[in-house]
């Protein structure tokens, strides 16, 4: 039976293990953790929702009907909430329709503009009782979120700490699906036919990365360069003295030669009238691991006078000079390809422009790399240690004999590693029959070891996060995890990866819930560089900074500087900022505060800031009150603008979602555009404003705009790209003056977030719902939030310290416990049924 073969069989479990995610169970459990087996109380009937006989009830149930039910009654079920026929009484009965008031109140939406309301105090007071009734009579569960494979993320950073190897997993699997803001949620992440078949080939193509493979057939890889990314300047992680180019790691496979080579941006958008850079002499550098190992000339009157004669004919001519063959040891390297940046150029004479986002067009100015290429193995000599090889062979045989008990050692101590947990005989045996078949192939002791390493990765322990429910426990009953468990759920939390060492040998001797530890771990964690995938991943969905690529594509004629640099620093600034809260243990209302931010010399001089110098992004402090915070960053800015202009109603729209959890209802069909509005209309409007009051005059358009247009105005001072501006392009001064929906009155950024910061409960609620989401791999629902709002009282006296919130979250019952699956066996028992 061959290798891929055995590999099916070894992964056949999960396309029937994968069903159970799609029948979550909730069972009922106290909010602190109850004794194992024991179910909550059964509730008591609920009361008509008038049959208010408590003198505080009926002045509840007196304010509800005066300022509420006039339109979410049943007859117009406006927002579908009919609140004439909530019981007051026993809202725990009404968890979802409760919490969508509170929400509504504490965000100052309800009653809306226009209409009658109470004072302020009044309805901080009836939004408290509402949550203190919904506190106490609570009974909260702990939906089952299902099987929980590893998404792409999760998969490539547990490949990188299981084997010392970066992968781009990109290359070998298809994206993963996302449900509630995230690509992480357990019921979303299926599996298919088509996504096993991926696994099986990444687990092979991996294990022969990190054993190495002296027999491995020569091929090429190719990284790309965006025609938008300027290459002007010195590139981060490129030595200094060097210019544009691009730094990749690459995984070589067996010592050997390697062809390292690149070609040159073509002109006239990426056609073949020509490659950009050869009227000058450029001296173009290929590193290995950050020391020089090939130089080659490009460009001058030579190259110039032949390409005037024939350009196309000139382009394999140049870029063969860019190919150098270098021998290279098996393991990762980072390659650079960059140009040695000219010290001085002559100032007296005159040039043709050599704008950044021109250079598409114009084969002057300084030449750019368009693809970068390593091509081999060539000559092979063998496979010598590295990193990956080092994380594997934890034995050496030095003769035959010791073979097999070396590779039963290093299956053992893989194993553990990567199912996360301490294993049995069975998981061991199941590489080692693998490794035993590629011997009885006639392959060495490392080909043996490749083919048990590939089954590992294939493995359901691998790929899914496997918890085990207790067998004499009932069905539906909530429990805490184990130990062991629970380490893994912390490490892909704050890590999107397997646990390391430490964290494992704590929970393994379960030391991990003793006084202390876990808060210790935490920490530890946060402050580790693995952390990094937290802010990179929670940030770049939260605030939805993975769109930034695709959806940012300001119009190139109106903003003609705009580049793909500009892009990267905007999703860097934000990472950065929010790490910096993050690990020094800040406020969360810093987020919309900070008089800070990080940004280089690009991002500094587009904001329009002076001082700042060079490629490396460093803490800076803002003196512009309207840049502070998240609401002034060019990522938010520019993701909710449109390629030719603002978008009051996106940015609007941004705002109540992101930050309050507001989200205003979908437009109706058949709702003109904002253009189409403007159409038939006696002047044509000039501004977006005007044409925003034109659009609003629709009375179908009118009762949701009056809610985001105020707040999306707020912020229109911020042009496209998130550049300050005083004026519109018709020349006349930017008005951001507006009401909001409790009647606040805005008339820019600082002023919005002083409305926001006015209520920081509702905020802070808001991030806490949505890390919470993310830790918990699942949606949040009503019986969560007593949760999420006991986490924003217990930070609210340190005034909401984000590290302090995530901390709450890991020590909460939604995230410490599971309820135990209708279906009898585990996923473990399941798949290895399977396999036999």
């Amino acid at each position: 039976m061959s290798a891929r073969l055995l590999l099916a069989c070894g992964v056949a479990a999960l396309s029937g293990a994968v069903l159970w995610s799609q029948t979550p169970v909730a069972g009922p459990v106290a909010p602190a953790a109850p004794p194992a087996g024991r179910a909550a109380p059964a509730r008591p009937q609920p009361s008509p929702a008038r049959a208010v006989a408590d003198p505080e009830l009926a002045s509840r149930r007196a304010l509800v009907d005066q300022y509420c039910v006039t339109c979410h009654n049943a007859r117009l079920k406006t927002a579908n909430l009919l609140l004439d026929q909530l019981d007051l009484a026993n809202l725990g009965d009404h968890a979802e329709v409760a919490e969508k008031v509170v929400r509504r109140v504490r965000s100052g939406l309800m009653p809306p503009t226009g209409m009658k309301r109470p004072d302020q105090a009044t309805l901080d007071a009836f939004a408290q009782w509402m949550e203190d009734a919904l506190d106490r009579s609570a009974t909260a569960h702990v939906p089952a979120p299902g099987l929980h494979r590893l998404n792409r993320t999760e998969y490539g950073n547990a490949i990188r700490d299981l084997l010392a190897l970066d992968v781009n997993v990109s290359d070998l699997l298809p994206s993963d699906g996302g449900d509630f803001g995230f690509d992480n949620i357990a019921t979303s992440l299926r599996t298919s036919p088509f996504l096993l078949d991926r696994y099986l080939t990444a687990a092979q193509r991996i294990s022969s990365m990190a054993v190495g493979n002296p027999k491995v057939p020569a091929g090429t890889t190719d990284y790309s360069i965006g025609l938008e990314v300027t290459q002007r300047n010195h590139i981060d992680g490129l030595p200094l003295g060097t210019r544009g180019g691009t730094l990749v790691k690459h995984v070589f496979p067996a010592d050997a030669d390697y062809e390292l080579f690149a070609r040159l941006n073509r002109t006239i958008l990426n056609g073949y009238a020509g490659v950009e850079g050869w009227d000058k002499p450029h001296e173009f550098i290929i590193l290995l691991d950050g020391e020089e190992v090939f130089t080659a000339k490009v460009g001058g009157p030579e190259d110039h006078a032949a390409a005037s004669k024939d350009a196309i004919d000139m382009i394999p001519k140049i870029e063969e000079r860019l190919k150098g063959k270098v021998f290279v040891t098996a393991g990762t390297h980072e390659v650079g390809y960059t140009w040695r940046e000219k010290q001085f150029e002559r100032q007296d004479i005159w040039e043709t422009s050599q704008r950044d986002s021109q250079e598409v067009h114009l084969a002057g100015g300084m030449p750019r790399l368009r693809t970068v290429s390593v091509r081999g193995p060539f000559n092979v000599k063998g496979v010598s240690d590295s990193p990956s090889r080092d994380r594997v062979f934890v034995c050496r045989p030095a003769t035959a004999a010791e073979e097999s008990a070396c590779a039963q050692r290093i299956f053992s101590t893989l194993t553990r590693r990567a199912y996360r947990r301490p294993v049995t005989a069975e998981d061991v045996n199941a590489p080692l029959s693998f490794y035993k078949q590629a011997r009885t192939n006639g392959g060495d002791f490392d080909a043996g070891i490749r083919a048990g390493v590939a089954r590992v990765l294939a493995s359901p322990s691998f790929l899914y996060r496997v918890e085990r429910d207790p067998a004499t426990l009932r069905a539906g009953v909530a429990h805490p995890v184990s130990d062991i468990e629970l380490a893994s759920r912390l490490s892909f939390f704050l890590w999107s990866s397997i646990p390391d060492e430490q964290l494992l040998n704590a929970a393994t001797a379960g030391r991990l819930r003793q006084p202390g530890v876990l808060e210790a771990q935490v920490r530890r964690m946060l402050a580790d560089p693995r952390a990094d995938a937290l802010v990179s991943n929670f940030t770049g969905q939260w605030l939805q900074l993975r769109g930034l690529e695709s959806r940012v594509t300001p119009d190139l004629l109106l903003f003609p500087d705009f580049d793909d640099n500009i892009r990267k620093g905007f999703r860097k600034e934000t990472e950065l900022f929010f790490a910096h809260i993050l690990r020094q243990n800040k406020s969360a209302l810093e987020l919309l505060t900070a008089d800070y931010t990080f940004m280089d010399e690009r991002l500094a001089r587009h904001y329009g800031i002076p001082g700042i110098y060079g490629s490396r992004f460093r803490q800076v402090t803002l003196t512009d009150p309207n840049r502070r915070g998240l609401l002034g960053q060019g990522s938010v800015l520019s993701l909710t603008s449109v390629a030719t202009r603002t978008s009051p109603v996106l940015r609007g729209k941004f705002i109540l979602t992101t930050f309050l959890n507001t989200p205003p209802p979908p437009p109706p069909p058949n709702v003109p555009t904002l253009e189409e509005s403007a159409k038939g209309a006696g002047a044509t409007p000039k501004t977006v404003r005007q044409q925003m009051e034109l659009h609003r005059s629709n009375p179908t358009c009118a009762s949701c705009h009056r809610i985001i247009d105020p707040v999306g105005f707020a912020l229109e001072n911020f042009n496209p790209i998130g550049q300050w501006r005083d004026n519109g392009a018709d020349g006349a001064p930017i008005d951001a003056a507006g009401t909001l929906a409790d009647g606040s009155k805005v008339d820019g950024p600082a002023a919005l977030r002083q409305v926001i910061l006015s209520r920081p409960d509702a905020f802070v609620t808001t991030l806490t719902e949505r890390i919470l989401t993310y830790a918990l791999g699942r949606g949040v629902e009503p019986s969560d939030m007593p949760v999420v709002r006991s986490i924003v009282k217990q930070t609210a006296p340190t005034n909401y310290r984000l590290a302090a919130i995530v901390t709450g979250i890991v020590k909460s019952a939604p995230f410490q416990m599971r309820t135990k699956l209708e279906t009898g066996g585990t996923v473990n028992q399941v798949a290895q049924a399977r396999v036999e």
